[in-house]
């Protein structure tokens, strides 16, 4: 393969580094097509041997069919669930992803949320730069002496956990895929002591045909105590309605959510766009648009940990 070019198509943007490092590699030829139409990707991936998205662009089994030459696809964020995985292990492709890149990111960015939740922060900024000054209205809730229960213990959860440690919380992890991943941070727990414990719970985990809705009535309401909700994993873990109901009714305190159902707004529905409308009206529901992954440093560091793993990738090839 060493004499053979290998073309790689890039159609996201991504930080520079990636193609600086895999351009030392003389047999790679780099297509950077940031952008590209969705509809013209499927057949520039027909020549391409190795192809590099982000998280907007979905790739299916017949775009994945219809490239004979693909070796890997590469994903720049944590998850593959934009990838059609059964079709790509079918197919013999090799999927990488930078869950490594992000996970500072995702951990400070939901303590930012949380923080800012519980002192109201968003309201107190607007009702002052108002001209409205209530101090009592305001009165926020301390973090210290909680119990924050984790859904995923790796890469993002795990760095969750590590920047809770200072604030004096009580940490409780669960992870169907893992065992023996108690730590210093967080302590290993069931479901069934997340349901008895929490006054918190953040959402790190895939999105999967196991965990897509995950959080329903049905779920929500087996805490024994209302909770607070975290979300900055993939919004279609959480039912939006049934989260709603349960902010109504008391069961669900608050919640953060960087990530919907579904993120095209201008896309809506009047349903979609009334439940967002009385989500938001609720001041009880802080958002942010996708980014708690999404920082100056990370738009880096995901990059560089894509370009080592295929710079392993090549180096095992050659």
């Amino acid at each position: 393969m060493a004499a053979e070019e290998f073309r790689l198509l890039i159609v996201d943007d991504l930080h520079p580094i990636l193609m600086d490092r895999l351009r030392l590699f003389p047999q790679v030829v780099i297509d950077y097509q940031p952008k590209i139409a969705a509809e013209d990707i499927a057949d520039a991936m027909r020549n391409a041997h190795g192809l590099v998205i982000r998280t907007k662009t979905p790739i299916t089994s017949s775009m994945l069919a219809a490239s004979p030459k693909l070796r890997w696809v590469a994903r720049a964020g944590a998850g593959l669930d934009n990838i059609d995985e059964a079709a790509a292990a079918a197919l013999d492709i090799a999927l990488f992803n930078a869950p490594e890149g992000n996970r500072d990111a995702v951990g400070e960015h939901v303590i930012g949320m949380l923080l800012s939740l519980f002192n109201k922060l968003n309201t107190a900024h607007t009702e002052v730069s108002q001209g409205i000054w209530q101090r009592e209205a305001n009165r926020g809730i301390e973090l210290k002496g909680k119990t924050v229960g984790l859904i995923g213990y790796g890469n993002n959860g795990h760095a969750t956990a590590q920047k809770l440690s200072g604030f004096g919380v009580k940490v409780l992890a669960y992870d169907k895929y893992l065992s023996g991943y108690g730590d210093v941070y967080a302590t290993e727990a069931g479901m069934e002591r997340l349901f008895e414990s929490c006054d918190i719970l953040s959402l790190h985990l895939p999105l999967t045909t196991e965990s897509r809705a995950m959080v329903d009535a049905n779920f929500i309401g087996r805490f024994e105590k209302p909770v607070f909700l975290i979300n900055a994993a993939r919004g279609e873990l959480v039912r939006l309605k049934d989260l709603k109901a349960a902010l109504d009714s008391g069961q669900v305190l608050g919640a953060c959510l960087d990530v919907l159902e579904n993120e095209k707004l201008s896309q809506f529905t009047p349903e979609e766009k009334s439940l967002l409308t009385d989500l938001a009206h609720s001041g009880k529901v802080l958002f942010s648009p996708h980014v708690a992954g999404w920082t100056v440093e990370s738009y880096r560091k995901i990059s560089e940990v894509l370009a080592g793993k295929i710079e392993a990738w090549f180096g095992a090839a050659l």
